[in-house]
């Protein structure tokens, strides 16, 4: 199960920059540049879900059902990420945007494994085991039982 969709990520894509992001060359034909970016973003996909998994999986048992907002939020913005990354992103330019996202994102996600954010999870099913549990037999002797012994 993925934190985001395929459409979500490519909604957050203008088109022009589709064949930046296929590779060296250029197709001009739209629906065969849209089919080549499926795979693309899938993958771009699966690799923001690790990611995140990553983090949240001190905290809380992973994949996430459902999905926090924020957490479809941060995979999108770390999916568009990984996707302009594969050219490389060019701090002076508009492209330094999608990095400060990213940046953002990763923040939030070590926030969120040393328990400083919550993410809204409350049911306790959802929760990880953080801490330790102890348990052991019922007691034999006591202070009241071991009297006049």
């Amino acid at each position: 199960m993925s934190y985001c969709t395929v459409e979500e990520v490519r909604g957050m894509i203008k088109s022009d920059a589709l064949n930046m992001i296929i590779g060296d060359e250029y197709i001009e034909d739209e629906a065969l540049r849209e089919q080549e970016i499926i795979p693309i973003i899938e993958e771009a996909i699966g690799d923001a879900d690790g990611e995140i998994d990553g983090y949240l999986i001190k905290r809380y048992p992973v994949p996430l059902s459902p999905t926090p907002k924020v957490i479809n939020k941060f995979s999108k913005d770390i999916a568009v990420y990984n996707l302009f990354s594969r050219a490389g992103i060019d701090e002076g330019e508009k492209e330094k945007n999608y990095l400060n996202r990213y940046k953002a994102a990763v923040r939030f996600l070590e926030n969120v494994a040393k328990g400083i954010i919550d993410i809204g999870i409350t049911d306790s099913t959802q929760k990880a085991n953080t801490g330790f549990s102890m348990t052991s037999n019922t007691r034999l002797f006591s202070r009241n039982s071991m009297k006049g012994m």
